[in-house]
């Protein structure tokens, strides 16, 4: 390989490392959104939790188990 070619690839390598590294280190507010910032909720969807219908249905499955399973036991 050429000397020139080596060192203007290590050139271009080393403006890439420090463009990077510029990027890194700039200030927060340059980058994004702050940590505080909400993004919108999707509308529309349920995220996890129970809906009343659901958890009455589940407390009348547990309590039909657990009768169950007191008869067997006696």
């Amino acid at each position: 390989m050429d000397l020139q070619k080596i060192l203007s690839e290590l050139t271009a390598e080393k403006d890439r490392i420090v463009r990077a590294l510029e990027l890194l280190l700039e200030s927060p507010s340059k980058r994004g959104p702050k940590k505080g910032v909400k993004r919108p909720r999707a509308t529309g969807k349920r995220r996890g939790g129970l809906t009343p219908e659901g958890r009455r249905r589940l407390s009348l499955a547990m309590k039909k188990r657990c009768a169950a399973r007191k008869r067997k036991k006696s």
